[in-house]
């Protein structure tokens, strides 16, 4: 941008990236640096002319370990591989199947890095970058290499780093007894400032840091602490200070020269402005504090700071008291502080007053200055006397049910009343509560009667009342009149409501809108009323301000104080004269005071009028307690102190001293109050006077409670001793019901709390148990079962199945139709090839038929037909080319197998079911069964079994005495005891013979399990196999899902290449019009610059003829003075020799820098320098030749300066474009090997082979190379070879046939000689016709009919020929150039041939005198001779060759030319 003349030279956007800082270097204005959150940017300005360009040159800072990585390019990887099984090694954009612009830019997560975070940068003199980091680490970036380079510290000599070593260590033991964390030595840097000795660094820990740089090594020296976080050095100009500046605000100055303390030169605060009031009376003064609780004085004339008191704590309100010169500031801690501002220049603390533990809200005076209004959070509201002379007594608080937004307070005069009207928040309903309660005097003289022991005003006193509005309120003001504005939260606009006594028929009444004004603000906003209720005043957080009339609500005026990016309005307000508004932002720090421009006289007057009876009424207050405030002692605090935490040590030190009070009693005494909360001290008040009236009441209790608990205690103890039946239970004994209920309801919502907590897992589980149940049993339609062996560890598992959704079915039922239709296809084709085949012999296909069979399962992959799978429907696996055969395969290789049975076991299987149907239906009919059971007990016979249950029972004698038997009795004993024995012994040979039976049933069990077990293990030996074919089937399906997924990878990388490719095209399109645009413009340019050129030469050479009249020692006297130049024409600047910058003026213009050269040239042209013997006036036109000349000079510079950098620029362009060109170029490149891998993949198929063990051997460990190997058919080489033998004889017989065809071709050749040779003869009669002495012009007369026609059409043509001439006779003049070129070439090698021919032939002299020597030394003359003869007669030859070639082609150039020149003489035929 070009700020003097406000245009826009160049702009580029960068989306996605926040820039935190920019900059240009001060030695090159053509570099630009551009600071992200974790990047850099080098922005480089180019210009061509008028026109200049930005180029981005991102730079690659280093990880958050400090390591530099060269960039890496993922989409065009520099290195790959090429798996023959895998495919190509493609980037990892294609594989995640990004397409677009993300392709080019795609990261995976494992190599993203999380570069380091630049905080602070500074240029050197030599156009390089230093840059701090949030790591710690200090950077040095080269701007025109685009380098970065880390910068270490300079290792301490031998004796230094032992002594830094015991240093460092003892530093890291005492911090680790301490407790902390290690520090790091190397701080961030937050902000730089460049010299020549070095680099001065800061951070937030406010220390000034010197570092001397040589290299790539620094030293650092501390050289000032201040103990404030830096947020940058500053320069003065003559880099004799540095100025440190603090987020604080105060600022500091370093002299580096006098190695000093830094001196504080301004003491300000950096904290926003909080709120702002007008000083009494309201005309002279106002008063501003800061959210940071600093409290200013300012004068309204000027604005000038008369005085400010930092209150060190953070501010939420503050006001001005009508009735004297005392401020109250309010803050997050609930506390007031009240100031005397009696005098502006120093204000003071007086008085503090704790309210609560909620933060201060809001601050209100009444305009009579009696009542101070306080509203906090929570919904209270206290009520303060506002009068000095009254220490700022709290009179007393209310606390209303809702969130209060707004509060107004309007000053009855005539009946001493202040009504204050609450805006309260209802979350249950959309609209607005107003609650409106009155102060009076009475609450000041009687303020016992008024509030309760705890300071909560009597309902009867305040007398409050409700109303209720249509619409929700942000903010809300009253007037006198019971009228009330309202700032609507919904929508934007203003409503106007009456608050009168006819309309409250209901409780609380509800009021609606009288008038809605529109308003033209955004955002929330508020609303504030001038003292004289004239003016209503609404701002919002677009920062507009706007000022309406109350009575009519029409605009005075709108004023844009504040931005809404800085939060807009925070506070507005009046003066008591109406003539000044005071405005504050939120977030910006600026305070706006605004004054009428233009006003009604009549308002003017109101205004006055109302502030003059204001001021009477106020006058006799003010001085007195002025007075007071004067009088009283300045208040002295301890910011750091925390009034909670006083508190409570000292009402723990009061519950130690108290003596007769039990630990474990409250009786809540603190002795110390002043650093209690009012509310606190209240409550402390009532706590302390129930103590003092109650004191033997609870004396009493605590005897009572003493001998109860020791009653008790004396029970527990009998209870212990007593038996466990008649003990009772530990809560028994508890007499406090309510505290165990307490705690049993406690205890009871805790274990519902744990209860439902379980009943929520235990439903999670639940659900994920029904999932897991429906997705692993229910779905299935073949369950999952398991057959395990009796004696052995075996197991044999079926394959569970899952029914097919609808879309699988139609999907497989598609294929199926595709496949068959596929089938029937090439069932055709065959029979047609069948057809023509026949004369094959018949042990061929016999050959044929059992190759094929053999291959069955060879060539298919998998023994699936041999287990019952239906290979039929399969492609076969040297067809799979495209990619829908391919889907279509794995569709069919999922379908279900059924088991193979042959015709007897489909037989056996049919009589099996027949039987156990047979026997289902005879089991449902139990007649006979249960008829037998009725009979017989179930049973026809007795059987042995029973035997095992039959007991003889005993005589019934048995009981009596044995002497006491009769013979009788004995005889019946003795048959009793043999029928026992013939049982016994009958029961023990049945146990016998079940023993065997036993052993027998045991040994039939033990074969039939091992039967079982065998059976068992041979289904185990076929599961294995049949898991080996699945398996096979699953190795095709992986091996087709790969084959699928490289070719959708090689499609995506092809559409990603084709997407760069339109990228790159468009780009070298823009390039190609900025490298033509460029070209014209350095050719036009260049044409300007020899213009100047000329010019200046002309101007040299016409000096001579403009003093041709003056003498000769004169003229060379002034040729000298033509020929001086001034010393220093530049810029006269100030001898900084501490600024490392220097003279950064580059950019001066053509006009700047000849202005300056003329003004030197004054000198020069001054009446002293004049040679004597010249006139004057010859002297003023040497010197406007001078000038003339020397602006021409410095034209010409200034245009081969232009000229170069133009040239430059081209000169960049055209390297970006063939680079451009070359990236294009290997994007085709990859295109081109992309789809070769892609077409070689399609044809190069992974087919599964199943062979035997043993079957391929190899004789040595080595694998044999199979990568130029194909896989054919055997039957495919038969026919190849039948087709070779056919093609044999065919060619055969069309070698005869060509040799019969011969003879008519040598034929038909002596037939065309012969009308070629009459050709000629015809065209020798047609030249004689033509050279009849009958004129052209008579004969086209005579032939044409329309003769003016046919001459316009000849002109035509001939000036068509003559254009066709002109453009030959062109090109012939481009060709003999381009022949004189490469003859002049010719001379040139020749010569040098020459020169190197007459070198050798200076050494072959000296080698022919030698042999020469040798020649008489051996006296072979004769024979040299004799060779030298056949020599001399071989190059004589040569010589009449080349002679006569040089004839004959002199002779063909001259005949050639002769046609050529008949050909132009000789009109072309139309």
């Amino acid at each position: 941008m070009n700020w003097q003349e406000n245009i826009l030279l160049c702009s580029e956007s960068q989306p996605g990236i926040t820039a935190t800082s920019l900059s240009f270097n001060p030695i090159n204005w053509q570099q630009l640096c551009f600071v992200g959150e974790s990047s850099v940017t080098i922005w480089h300005i180019e210009r061509i002319k008028d026109e200049h360009h930005l180029k981005r040159n991102p730079v690659e800072l280093p990880d958050e370990q400090g390591s530099i990585s060269p960039h890496e390019d993922l989409f065009f990887p520099v290195s790959r591989s090429d798996d023959p099984y895998h495919g190509p090694d493609l980037p990892v954009s294609a594989i995640a199947g990004l397409v677009g612009d993300e392709a080019e830019t795609f990261v995976p997560r494992n190599s993203i890095k999380t570069f380091v975070h630049p905080t602070a940068y500074c240029w050197t003199a030599t156009s390089e970058i230093y840059m701090g980091c949030k790591e710690g680490y200090i950077l040095a970036i080269d701007a025109d290499k685009h380098s970065v380079s880390i910068l270490q510290p300079k290792p301490p000599p031998e004796y230094m780093q032992k002594i830094s070593d015991v240093v460092s260590y003892v530093r890291r033991e005492v911090q680790k007894k301490k407790g902390g964390k290690l520090n790091d030595l190397q701080k961030p840097i937050f902000s730089m400032a460049f010299c020549n000795e070095g680099l001065y660094a800061a951070g937030r820990d406010g220390i000034l840091l010197f570092y001397h740089i040589k290299d790539l090594q620094y030293e650092m020296k501390v050289c000032a602490d201040i103990s404030q976080p830096i947020s940058s050095l500053i320069f003065s100009p003559d880099y004799a200070s540095l100025l440190l500046a603090t987020d604080q605000g105060p600022v500091y100055s370093y002299k580096p020269a006098h190695s000093g303390e830094a001196v504080k030169l301004l003491d300000t605060c950096s904290s926003c402005f909080l709120a702002a009031d007008f000083l009494t009376p309201g005309n002279k003064y106002c008063v501003s504090v800061t959210v940071a609780g600093e409290v200013q004085v300012w004068l309204l004339e000027d604005g000038t700071c008369l005085g400010k008191l930092n209150l060190d704590t953070e501010a939420t309100a503050m006001a001005c008291c009508p009735s004297s010169n005392s401020v109250a500031v309010g803050t997050r801690r609930g506390q007031i502080y009240f100031l005397d501002v009696t005098k502006a220049e120093a204000p003071r603390v007086v008085h503090r007053i704790f309210l609560s533990d909620f933060p201060v809200l809001s601050l209100h005076y009444d305009q009579s200055g009696q009542f101070l209004i306080a509203r906090t959070t929570e919904g209270h509201v206290f009520i303060l006397d506002a009068r000095p002379s009254k220490l700022f007594q709290v009179l007393g608080y209310i606390v209303l049910a809702d969130e209060v937004l707004d509060l107004s307070v309007v000053s009855d005069f005539k009946n001493d009343l202040v009504e204050v009207m609450v805006l309260l928040n209802v979350a249950e309903v959309q609209r607005a509560r107003l609650e409106i309660f009155c102060l009076s005097s009475a609450i000041t003289t009687d303020n016992d009667k008024c509030v309760n022991d705890q300071g909560m005003f009597n309902a009867s006193v305040l007398k409050n009342k409700q109303y209720e509005l249509d619409y929700p309120l942000r903010s809300a003001v009253k007037l006198k009149d019971n009228i009330v504005y309202g700032y609507c939260t919904c929508a934007p606009f203003i409503c106007k409501y009456h608050l009168s006594e006819e309309n409250m028929s209901e409780d609380p009444p509800v009021f609606s809108s009288e008038q809605r004004i529109p308003s033209n603000q955004f955002g929330s906003g508020f609303l504030c009323v001038s003292p004289n209720s004239q003016w209503l005043a609404a701002a919002a957080k677009d920062g507009v301000l706007f000022i309406y009339n109350t009575s009519t609500m029409d605009i005075l005026a709108q004023k844009h104080c504040h931005s809404y990016q800085g939060g807009g309005i925070r506070s507005v307000t009046f003066s008591m004269d109406g003539n000044f508004i005071l405005v504050n932002d939120a977030n910006d720090g600026a305070l706006v005071c605004l004054k009428w421009k233009k006003i009604k006289k009549t308002e003017v007057e109101e205004a006055t009028f109302y502030w003059q009876s204001l001021l009477d009424t106020l006058n006799k207050s003010i001085s007195d307690e002025n007075v007071v405030l004067k009088s009283m002692a300045e208040w002295q605090f301890d910011p750091g102190s925390t009034s909670k935490s006083l508190a409570e040590e000292k009402f723990k030190e009061a519950s130690l001293k108290s003596p007769g009070v039990d630990g474990t009693e409250e009786d809540g005494n603190v002795t110390n109050t002043n650093d209690m909360t009012w509310i606190g001290q209240k409550i402390q008040k009532v706590i302390r006077e129930e103590t003092q009236r109650f004191a033997n009441q609870k004396e009493e209790l605590q005897t009572g409670i003493k001998k109860l608990r020791k009653t008790i205690q004396k029970m527990m103890h009998e209870n212990e001793q007593v038996p466990d039946i008649e003990k009772l239970e530990h809560q028994e004994f508890n007499l406090d019901m309510e505290e165990q209920e307490k705690l049993q309801a406690e205890a009871e919502q805790e274990v519902a709390r744990a209860r439902k907590e379980i009943e929520m897992e235990n439903l999670a589980n639940c659900y994920l148990q029904d999932f897991i149940k429906y997705e692993c049993w229910d779905a299935m339609c073949v369950k999952g079962c398991a057959v395990k062996c009796f004696h052995m560890d075996c197991e044999v598992k079926n394959y569970p199945l899952q029914e097919r959704s609808k879309e699988e079915l139609e999907t497989l039922g598609k294929v199926l139709r595709l496949k068959d239709s596929e089938t029937a296809d090439l069932k055709v084709q065959k029979e047609d090839l069948e057809a023509e085949a026949e004369t094959e012999e018949e042990g061929e296909k016999e050959a044929k038929a059992v190759a094929d069979d053999g291959e069955s399962f060879c060539l298919i992959g998998s023994l699936s037909s041999q287990y019952g799978g239906d290979t039929s429907i399969l492609y076969h696996q040297r067809d799979l080319h495209t990619k829908e055969q391919r889907v279509n395969q794995i569709v069919l290789l999922k379908i279900k197998a059924e088991k193979f049975l042959t015709q007897e076991e489909k037989e056996k299987a049919e009589m099996l079911a027949k039987l156990e149907m047979e026997k289902r239906l005879a089991a449902t009919d139990d007649d006979r069964l249960r008829a037998l059971d009725d009979m017989m007990g179930g049973v026809l016979e007795v059987r042995k079994e029973d035997i095992l249950k039959m007991e003889i029972p005993p005589p019934p004698f048995i009981s009596k005495p044995e002497d006491l038997w009769n013979d009788e009795e004995k005889r019946l004993f003795g048959e009793y005891e043999r029928k026992v024995k013939e049982l016994n012994e009958e029961k023990e040979e049945y146990k016998q013979t079940l023993e065997n039976e036993w052993k027998k049933l045991e040994a039939s069990i033990q074969e039939t399990t091992r039967n079982f077990d065998e059976t068992v293990c041979k289904l185990s030996e076929r599961k294995v196999k049949s898991d080996m074919v699945i398996y096979q089937e699953e190795l095709k399906i992986v091996n087709l899902t790969c084959d699928l997924l490289l070719d959708e990878e090689l499609d995506t990388r092809e559409a990603g290449l084709y997407n760069c490719l339109t990228k790159k095209k468009k780009e070298k399109v823009k390039k190609a019009k900025t490298i033509l645009t460029a070209k014209n413009k350095v050719d036009a340019y260049t044409a300007t610059y020899k213009d100047a050129v000329d010019e200046e030469k002309n101007l040299e050479r016409r000096f001579p003829k403009q003093f041709a009249d003056i003498p000769d020692d004169l003229f060379d006297e002034l040729f000298q003075l033509y020929s001086s130049r001034p010393k220093n024409p530049r810029t006269e600047i100030l001898l900084d020799t501490a600024n490392p910058y220097g003279n950064c003026s580059d950019s001066e213009d053509y006009k700047d820098a000849l202005t300056l050269l003329m003004k030197a040239m004054d000198e020069l042209d001054s009446p002293e320098h004049m040679p004597e013997g010249l006139e004057q006036s010859t002297w003023e036109k040497f010197c406007q030749a001078r000038r003339n000349k020397m602006e021409s000079e410095e034209l010409v510079k200034w245009k081969a300066l232009k000229l170069a950098e133009m040239q430059a620029f081209f000169q960049r362009r055209t390297d970006e474009n063939e680079k451009m060109k070359s990236q294009i170029e290997n994007i085709f490149k990859e295109l081109t090997w992309l789809q070769e891998k892609k077409m070689k993949l399609q044809q190069n198929l992974i087919v599964q082979f199943v062979l035997k063990q043993g079957q391929v051997e190899l004789k040595s460990t080595e694998i044999p190379d199979y990568s130029d190997a194909i896989l054919i058919k055997k039957s495919v080489v038969e026919e190849l070879n039948s087709s070779i033998l056919t093609q044999g004889e065919k060619k055969i017989a069309a070698i005869i046939e060509f040799k019969e065809f011969s003879r008519g071709i040598r034929q038909l050749e002596w037939e065309h000689k012969k009308m070629r040779m009459q050709i000629e003869d015809l065209k020798e009669k047609a030249r004689d016709i033509v050279i009849l002495p009958i004129s052209k012009d008579c004969q086209l007369f005579l032939t044409v009919l329309n003769y003016d026609s046919h001459i316009a059409q000849h002109i035509a043509g001939m000036e068509e020929t003559l254009r066709f001439m002109d453009k030959l006779h062109k090109k012939n003049v481009k060709n003999h150039q381009k022949k004189i070129g490469e003859l002049k070439k010719c001379i040139r090698l020749k010569e040098e041939a020459n020169y190197e021919l007459s070198l050798q032939l200076k050494e072959m002299l000296v080698s022919v005198s030698e042999r020469r020597n040798i020649f008489e030394a051996a006296d072979t003359r004769d024979i040299s001779e004799k060779i030298t003869r056949q020599r001399y007669q071989e190059i004589l030859k040569q010589k009449n060759l080349r002679d006569l070639i040089k004839e004959q082609k002199e002779e063909f150039e001259s005949l050639q030319s002769e046609l050529e020149i008949l050909r132009a003489r000789r009109p072309p035929h139309i």
